[in-house]
């Protein structure tokens, strides 16, 4: 399985589950796997992009100018006041917290589609999985930016950095697990998509949060 605690370590990983735990209002438990879940789709949303080169100089630059030195990693736990602020209608978050503008980069027309494979295999509703996804896009562009800095990596490295991820944690885990969630994160990715609104995870996100 690929974790935040795989990510960021036991302990910041830990403490990050349970913010969006308590945000989204569910079971840690349920939380921590639909992230596992999310967590390679979006890895994978990253590496797509950075297979290009207008791609990789694209998010080389996100990186450098919005997420340098791990961002938002220090304060997980106001990161749900800089993602959602007052609502929907208040100022625009910062740009290392924008998360509806993270999701749309990594995963475009994707993102409803992520978000009901997520739902629909974890058990979680489509709005508490659209909260996570919130929170897990900065967190993810955040560490990044932390690697790059601390292993000096320019945009025609980013594609091994991402890679790296996802092969050492599908190393790492049991093969047929390991090799299933990467598995799904492509399909995830390559799903036909109509369009809809549902692929507006900002708005789905901050409906659910209006309507709990």
């Amino acid at each position: 399985m690929f974790s935040l605690q795989d990510l960021l370590g036991q302990e910041q990983g830990t403490q990050a589950v349970e913010q969006i735990s308590q945000n989204v209002g569910a079971d840690s438990s349920l939380v921590n796997s639909a992230i596992q879940m999310a967590l390679p789709a979006l890895i994978n949303g990253l590496a797509n992009n950075a297979a290009t080169p207008q791609g990789a100089e694209s998010l080389n630059t996100a990186l450098e100018q919005d997420h340098a030195g791990g961002g938002v990693l220090d304060n997980l736990g106001g990161l749900a006041g800089m993602i959602f602020g007052g609502g929907q209608e208040a100022a625009p978050p910062p740009r290392q917290a924008d998360a509806g503008g993270i999701l749309g980069h990594i995963l475009g027309t994707n993102q409803g589609a992520v978000a009901q494979e997520v739902s629909n295999k974890s058990g979680l509703g489509l709005g508490q999985v659209a909260q996570i996804l919130m929170f897990l896009a900065p967190i993810v562009m955040s560490y990044l930016g932390k690697q790059k800095q601390e292993q000096n990596v320019g945009a025609d490295g980013l594609g091994g950095l991402l890679g790296g991820l996802l092969g050492g944690n599908q190393q790492a885990a049991p093969q047929s697990s390991g090799n299933a969630m990467i598995d799904m994160a492509s399909n995830m990715l390559d799903s036909d998509r109509d369009g809809s609104a549902m692929d507006d995870i900002a708005s789905m996100a901050f409906k659910y949060m209006t309507n709990k």
